[in-house]
């Protein structure tokens, strides 16, 4: 038996499926992943994965270069004969779909880890995208067997959008998290906010940084990090935009790194203002560690709080109400444990990793049935 992934970005792999990759291995399965290049391949390999480049712009507009990267996928669908084959993010899904489709792979299986720029922004240039995205994904679902959602908004939307019909979609909580890679830690005797992301306005940057200055102006001796790159894409805040908020202390700003557990346990509250998620993984880590959250109630992000319990929900695109939320932990330290020990069980209740790929597992035809339509 033969089950192939058809991913994104390499770092995304290992980070995010690596639990149910050696799941699928340990059921019998031999495992291949495509990625877009050579970068940590040795990660992907030492999961026990078999690795085939299949270079990919992930977040391009050119449809001759995606028509390049579904043939190849196709050519190796073909070569490779997989029993099962599961695409994530909205080029995979496509065009793993389509290709896998035409290479007449038994079972297909779609997921939409979020909704993404063309469904968040509201340029012109995003509303173009999504009507060719909706009818690319029209087509995507026709060929797949199955299409996972990672929250039931996007799902709701979807149906509704009649992107996919009900009776294929089926709803998972997230990718999971593995909470003995992320066990409970102290908390710091310092208050200290941490956000974990692409520095990208959808995931809420620029409310984070907005939210910081107000917190640091009351209470300067706070520490607020912020961990993740400047892409310099579409959405993105860049390098020079930021700079100011690190030269005047208003966030300590870390790179990519592939040790985030370090940072987790540095901070007290974590912090993600963003407008849409599938299930921000970020959130699942930072719970798992016993941390209390700040989040948005929007799509995706208010599956992961309850609200006044394991952290607070806010409105979307509202430094103000993330600001005040940020003070109400400094002015009430005692509901940092708390509501951080609150926040652990619901993890592990709902988002433990073990649960959630039993979960996919069945909708793969793995060791498992098909699920019953949600």
């Amino acid at each position: 038996m033969k089950f192939v992934l058809v991913s994104p970005k390499n770092r995304t792999v290992y980070n995010f499926r690596g639990d149910l990759i050696r799941k699928i291995i340990a059921a019998g399965y031999e495992v291949v992943v495509t990625g877009p290049n050579r970068i940590d391949v040795d990660k992907i390999e030492a999961l026990g994965a078999r690795f085939l480049e299949v270079p990919i712009d992930k977040n391009g507009v050119n449809p001759l270069a995606d028509l390049k990267y579904q043939k190849k996928l196709k050519k190796i669908l073909q070569a490779e004969k997989p029993d099962v084959v599961l695409g994530y993010t909205s080029k995979p899904v496509i065009y793993g779909s389509i290709a896998a489709k035409k290479a007449k792979v038994p079972h297909i299986a779609a997921m939409v880890t979020g909704a993404g720029y063309a469904f968040t922004a509201k340029t012109i240039k995003a509303r173009l995208i999504k009507t060719v995205m909706s009818m690319l994904y029209r087509r995507a679902f026709r060929c797949a067997d199955v299409a996972i959602f990672q929250n039931a908004d996007d799902l709701q939307q979807f149906v509704g959008e009649k992107l996919v019909k009900k009776e294929k979609c089926r709803l998972v909580n997230g990718s999971g998290v593995n909470m003995e890679k992320f066990p409970k830690t102290p908390y710091p005797a310092q208050i200290t906010f941490f956000m974990l992301s692409r520095v990208m306005f959808s995931k809420g940057i620029r409310e984070y940084l907005e939210a910081c200055t107000i917190v640091k102006k009351k209470y300067p001796d706070v520490r607020c990090m912020l961990l993740g790159a400047c892409e310099g894409i579409q959405d993105s805040l860049s390098a020079e935009q930021l700079k100011p908020y690190i030269d005047k202390g208003i966030i300590e700003y870390f790179g990519e790194t592939d040790r985030v557990a370090e940072y987790y346990a540095q901070c007290s509250v974590y912090v993600l203002p963003s407008y849409r998620e599938g299930t921000p993984r970020t959130v699942l880590e930072a719970m798992a560690m016993g941390r209390p959250v700040i989040t948005t109630d929007a799509p995706g992000c208010r599956e992961t709080v309850i609200n006044g319990q394991t952290g607070y929900l806010v409105p979307t695109q509202d430094s103000n109400a993330v600001a005040e939320k940020m003070i109400a932990f400094i002015e009430n330290p005692e509901t940092i444990p708390e509501m951080g020990k609150k926040s652990h069980m619901y993890c592990l209740e709902k988002f433990d990793v073990n649960k959630v790929n039993e979960t996919m597992c069945d909708y793969l035809r793995i060791g498992g049935q098909w699920y019953d339509a949600v």
